[in-house]
This record gives structure tokens, sequence and C-alpha cells, in this order.
């Protein structure tokens, strides 16, 4: 059953929505390329980083446009200067306080809205600690976390249902851990490694990128991507396998994939070994 249309504008353009669409659906029907680094299609938004808001008519703040829902006769400007301002100050306060360097879309949308995050003094993450290498599959680098609660999302109802990882401590002290701040082998984790899909600034990560980026030997020029089919069970999972010097360094699922939804289990992601272990297979 077809769900009835919601009328709005987005600066000054007449759009038609389905009831339910969010501000940032309503954006993209006509364009408009909303900047997002807490929103993942396939989580719940949470609406915390506040990079995409816009502004509606009538409203006394900002909105973000990846929560609020579409209503009819809503008037939505996407580029107004306070909204501008509003955006590149996000963006410096993000940039002083947490490596955004591998953040794909950050360095993009600083330029875009001349965001200056020196202004602020020099860089110094704000959870600052040693990388967390406890385990042979994936790294945890907090000093790059913008606390986006992606992983959380999931860790917990959007995917896994684990709840292995929550935030933990408030203000400068927030950070994502385990409970009791424990390693992962000793939680709940079942290192499905949803969470380093869905991270957005490279505060999670696989091994073996991140030994290749220590080493100096990461170089996504010389990388390809290839989509497979998983060869553990009858699902069909889709995987997307990074290579470099033929060998897989990455295992990732299509977000709009209709069986995975962009999440696997810790077989479809991290079981690739045998792929490149040289030796015969064992019956």
């Amino acid at each position: 059953m077809s769900r009835p249309m919601v009328e709005l504008t987005v600066d000054g353009k007449p759009v038609s929505v389905p009831e339910g669409s969010t501000l940032l659906q309503a954006c993209r029907t006509v364009g408009v390329d909303t900047p997002t680094l807490c929103w993942a299609e396939n989580l719940t938004p949470v609406n915390v980083c506040r990079v995409c808001v816009v502004e509606l008519e009538g409203s006394r703040a900002l909105v973000p446009a990846c929560s609020r829902l579409a209503e009819p006769g809503m008037r939505v400007l996407t580029d107004s200067s306070r909204v501008k301002v509003s955006r590149k100050l996000v963006l410096e306060l993000l940039g002083s306080s947490v490596d955004m360097s591998r953040a794909p879309a950050f360095a993009g949308y600083a330029a875009r809205y001349g965001a200056r995050p020196e202004r602020f003094g020099p860089a110094g993450e704000t959870v600052a600690q040693p990388v967390k290498t406890d385990n042979e599959l994936f790294v945890r680098d907090y000093a790059r976390c913008m606390l986006c609660y992606k992983c959380v999302e999931a860790c917990g109802t959007d995917a896994q249902n684990t709840f292995a990882i929550a935030l933990a401590g408030r203000s400068f002290e927030a950070r994502i851990a385990t409970e009791h701040d424990g390693t992962l082998p000793d939680s709940a984790c079942v290192f499905c490694g949803n969470c380093v899909g869905v991270c957005p600034t490279g505060a999670l990560a696989f091994k073996a990128e991140h030994d290749l980026r220590a080493a100096g030997r990461w170089d996504e020029s010389r990388q390809t991507v290839t989509d497979t089919v998983c060869p553990y069970c009858g699902v069909g999972c889709t995987l997307s396998l990074r290579v470099q010097d033929n060998r897989i360094v990455r295992v990732t699922s299509p977000s709009d994939s209709s069986i995975t939804g962009g999440h696997l289990c810790v077989k479809g992601r991290f079981g690739f070994s045998f792929v490149e272990s040289g030796e015969p297979e064992k019956r």
C-alpha cells in the first residue's frame, strides 16, 4: 500500500515525498547535497554531529535534516547564512578536537564551508589514548572517534543486538567503551565488525589496514574492490573485497543490499584468511 505524499519546499523548489520521509530525503530528492557524518542509511538517525542542520521557517533553532520528518507546507532553506555558519563551526570544532584525517568526507566539507579548525589552537584529541590492539581482527583508535554513535547503533538493535559497546563518561571524558572498559575478547563482542563497517573516521579499522598504514604501505591507488558472494552459508550475502597487492585488506557489504543492509557476521567480514593461505583445502 502506497504512503500518502507530503508537499513542501526546499530552497524554494516544490518537493513531494512519501509520508514518514526525513528532510534529508526531501533535500536529496531535488539534488541538494546535504552533508552528513553521523547519519547512515542502514542505521537509526541519532542526529549528534549537527552537520546536516537546515533552516526551517518558523523554527527558532536549526533542525537536523537526518531525523526531522517532513511535514506538509514546510519551507526549508539548506544554504542560508545561518546554516553555513553553523556547519562551518561544527566542522571546526570537530577538526580541532578529533583526528579527522581518515574521514573521507570531512576534507571536502571543510573546504566547502571554509572551515579552519586551527582557529581553536593546535590539534588536541580530547580522547587521546593509545591504539587498542587486543585482537587480530580490528583495532580501536579512539583519538579519531567523533562520538557519532554509529558503532553503538550497529552493535545494538539496528543490527547485531549484542550491546558490547556504549557511551561511557561525560564531557571531555566521554568515550566509546566496553563494559568496565575491558578488552574486546573479554566483552560481549562477537566480532561481527559491523561497528567497523559504519565508522566514518577510521577510529575502527581492520587490523590488516592498520598494519599497512603503520608501515607506510597503505595505497588506495593500488587497490581494487570486487563484489562477490559469501561462501559460508546459503543466505547469499554480498561481500565487497578491497584488495591490495593480491591480499584482502578490508571486507564490507553494500548498505543498499536487500540481504545484508550493509551488515555482516564474523565469518563474512573476517573469515577470508583461507583465500590467502596457499594451503590445499583439507577435507
